[in-house]
Protein backbone atom coordinates (compact mmCIF):
# COMPACT_ATOMS: atom_id res chain seq x y z
CA UNK A 1 0.00 0.00 0.00
CA UNK A 2 1.44 3.41 -1.01
CA UNK A 3 1.54 6.16 1.49
CA UNK A 4 -0.88 8.12 -0.28
CA UNK A 5 -3.71 5.60 0.44
CA UNK A 6 -2.21 5.03 4.10
CA UNK A 7 -2.72 8.82 4.47
CA UNK A 8 -6.63 9.12 3.84
CA UNK A 9 -7.50 6.23 6.12
CA UNK A 10 -4.62 7.92 8.85
CA UNK A 11 -6.39 7.86 12.48
CA UNK A 12 -2.78 8.32 14.69
CA UNK A 13 0.23 10.11 13.34
CA UNK A 14 3.73 10.29 14.09
CA UNK A 15 3.43 12.69 17.01
CA UNK A 16 -0.28 11.51 18.17
CA UNK A 17 0.83 7.96 18.88
CA UNK A 18 3.89 9.23 20.54
CA UNK A 19 1.60 11.34 22.60
CA UNK A 20 -0.27 8.40 23.82
CA UNK A 21 2.69 6.44 24.16
CA UNK A 22 3.61 8.78 27.14
CA UNK A 23 0.26 9.29 28.83
CA UNK A 24 0.07 5.30 28.63
CA UNK A 25 3.95 5.37 30.32
CA UNK A 26 2.45 7.65 32.97
CA UNK A 27 -0.48 5.56 33.97
CA UNK A 28 1.74 2.83 33.80
CA UNK A 29 4.23 4.10 36.14
CA UNK A 30 0.76 5.51 38.19
CA UNK A 31 -0.73 1.82 38.75
CA UNK A 32 2.93 0.52 39.60
CA UNK A 33 5.01 2.86 41.24
CA UNK A 34 5.28 0.27 44.36
CA UNK A 35 7.01 -2.09 42.06
CA UNK A 36 10.44 -2.49 41.90
CA UNK A 37 10.84 -4.13 38.45
CA UNK A 38 8.46 -3.95 35.63
CA UNK A 39 8.51 -6.61 32.57
CA UNK A 40 6.91 -5.68 29.03
CA UNK A 41 6.24 -8.30 27.21
CA UNK A 42 5.12 -7.52 23.63
CA UNK A 43 3.99 -9.20 20.99
CA UNK A 44 6.33 -9.36 17.88
CA UNK A 45 6.29 -7.60 15.63
CA UNK A 46 4.76 -4.08 16.58
CA UNK A 47 3.34 -5.06 19.87
CA UNK A 48 7.46 -5.38 20.42
CA UNK A 49 7.68 -2.30 19.16
CA UNK A 50 5.10 -0.81 21.02
CA UNK A 51 6.92 -2.35 24.74
CA UNK A 52 10.25 -0.66 23.23
CA UNK A 53 8.84 2.79 23.18
CA UNK A 54 6.95 2.63 26.52
CA UNK A 55 9.78 1.27 27.98
CA UNK A 56 12.15 4.13 27.08
CA UNK A 57 9.69 6.30 28.53
CA UNK A 58 9.10 4.48 31.61
CA UNK A 59 13.15 4.77 31.95
CA UNK A 60 12.63 8.50 31.70
CA UNK A 61 9.87 9.51 33.95
CA UNK A 62 10.72 6.47 36.44
CA UNK A 63 13.49 4.49 38.74
CA UNK A 64 11.25 1.39 38.02
CA UNK A 65 13.71 -1.64 36.36
CA UNK A 66 12.09 -2.64 33.05
CA UNK A 67 12.54 -5.86 31.51
CA UNK A 68 11.85 -6.49 27.72
CA UNK A 69 10.29 -9.56 26.40
CA UNK A 70 9.45 -10.13 22.98
CA UNK A 71 6.68 -12.63 22.45
CA UNK A 72 6.08 -14.93 19.23
CA UNK A 73 3.08 -17.03 18.64
CA UNK A 74 1.50 -18.02 15.28
CA UNK A 75 -1.48 -15.97 15.57
CA UNK A 76 -3.81 -17.30 12.85
CA UNK A 77 -3.14 -20.70 14.66
CA UNK A 78 -1.81 -20.50 18.30
CA UNK A 79 -2.14 -23.93 19.37
CA UNK A 80 -0.01 -25.29 16.56
CA UNK A 81 3.24 -23.37 17.47
CA UNK A 82 4.60 -23.14 20.96
CA UNK A 83 4.19 -19.39 22.40
CA UNK A 84 8.10 -18.21 22.43
CA UNK A 85 9.83 -15.86 25.12
CA UNK A 86 12.88 -14.13 24.32
CA UNK A 87 15.47 -13.46 26.06
CA UNK A 88 14.48 -16.85 27.83
CA UNK A 89 16.47 -15.98 30.90
CA UNK A 90 13.98 -13.35 32.79
CA UNK A 91 11.77 -14.25 35.40
CA UNK A 92 8.46 -12.95 35.86
CA UNK A 93 7.78 -14.72 39.02
CA UNK A 94 6.27 -12.64 41.59
CA UNK A 95 6.63 -9.68 38.93
CA UNK A 96 4.62 -6.86 37.23
CA UNK A 97 3.73 -8.08 33.58
CA UNK A 98 2.32 -5.90 31.25
CA UNK A 99 1.43 -7.34 27.67
CA UNK A 100 1.78 -5.10 24.94
CA UNK A 101 0.04 -5.32 21.54
CA UNK A 102 -0.66 -2.30 18.87
CA UNK A 103 -3.98 -3.79 18.38
CA UNK A 104 -6.26 -5.06 20.68
CA UNK A 105 -9.68 -6.60 18.53
CA UNK A 106 -10.87 -10.21 19.98
CA UNK A 107 -8.62 -10.86 22.86
CA UNK A 108 -7.69 -14.12 20.96
CA UNK A 109 -3.81 -13.38 20.77
CA UNK A 110 -3.35 -12.28 24.48
CA UNK A 111 -5.55 -14.41 25.83
CA UNK A 112 -2.80 -17.38 24.08
CA UNK A 113 0.19 -15.94 25.24
CA UNK A 114 -1.52 -15.98 29.35
CA UNK A 115 -0.80 -19.78 29.14
CA UNK A 116 3.09 -18.91 28.60
CA UNK A 117 2.85 -16.43 31.72
CA UNK A 118 0.31 -17.80 34.34
CA UNK A 119 1.99 -21.15 35.29
CA UNK A 120 5.20 -18.60 36.18
CA UNK A 121 3.43 -16.84 38.90
CA UNK A 122 3.71 -13.35 38.29
CA UNK A 123 2.32 -10.82 40.65
CA UNK A 124 0.09 -9.66 37.91
CA UNK A 125 -0.98 -9.05 34.46
CA UNK A 126 -1.94 -6.32 32.67
CA UNK A 127 -2.73 -5.40 28.63
CA UNK A 128 -1.54 -2.23 27.23
CA UNK A 129 -2.60 -1.49 24.00
CA UNK A 130 -1.91 1.49 21.01
CA UNK A 131 -5.63 0.95 19.43
CA UNK A 132 -8.71 -0.87 20.94
CA UNK A 133 -11.34 -1.76 18.70
CA UNK A 134 -13.69 -3.02 21.01
CA UNK A 135 -14.90 -6.65 19.47
CA UNK A 136 -14.11 -8.91 22.55
CA UNK A 137 -14.59 -12.62 21.73
CA UNK A 138 -12.33 -13.35 24.74
CA UNK A 139 -12.31 -11.75 28.11
CA UNK A 140 -9.37 -9.77 27.58
CA UNK A 141 -9.96 -6.04 28.64
CA UNK A 142 -6.96 -3.44 27.80
CA UNK A 143 -5.75 -1.98 31.38
CA UNK A 144 -4.05 1.21 29.14
CA UNK A 145 -5.29 2.21 25.80
CA UNK A 146 -3.78 4.93 23.72
CA UNK A 147 -6.82 4.86 21.59
CA UNK A 148 -10.49 3.73 21.89
CA UNK A 149 -12.42 3.25 18.20
CA UNK A 150 -15.60 1.45 17.46
CA UNK A 151 -14.75 -0.20 14.34
CA UNK A 152 -17.05 -2.84 12.24
CA UNK A 153 -16.33 -6.56 12.40
CA UNK A 154 -14.64 -6.07 8.65
CA UNK A 155 -12.78 -2.99 9.09
CA UNK A 156 -8.84 -3.64 9.71
CA UNK A 157 -6.49 -0.89 11.88
CA UNK A 158 -2.68 -1.38 10.80
CA UNK A 159 -0.28 0.12 13.43
CA UNK A 160 3.06 1.19 11.34
CA UNK A 161 5.46 2.08 13.80
CA UNK A 162 8.85 2.04 11.31
CA UNK A 163 10.63 4.99 10.44
CA UNK A 164 9.39 5.31 7.03
CA UNK A 165 5.09 5.26 7.40
CA UNK A 166 4.92 5.89 11.40
CA UNK A 167 0.90 5.64 11.99
CA UNK A 168 -2.17 3.70 12.71
CA UNK A 169 -4.10 3.50 9.58
CA UNK A 170 -8.23 2.14 9.14
CA UNK A 171 -9.09 -0.32 5.99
Amino acid sequence: MTPQTHAQNLILDRAQIEQKVTRMAYEIYERNFEEQELVLAGIHLDGYTLAEMLAAQLEHISPLKVYLLRITLNKAAPLQEQVQLQPENISITGKAVILVDDVLNTGKTLAYTLSTFLPQNPKKVEVATLVDRHHPLYPIAATYTGYSLATTINERIDVVLDDDNFGAYLH
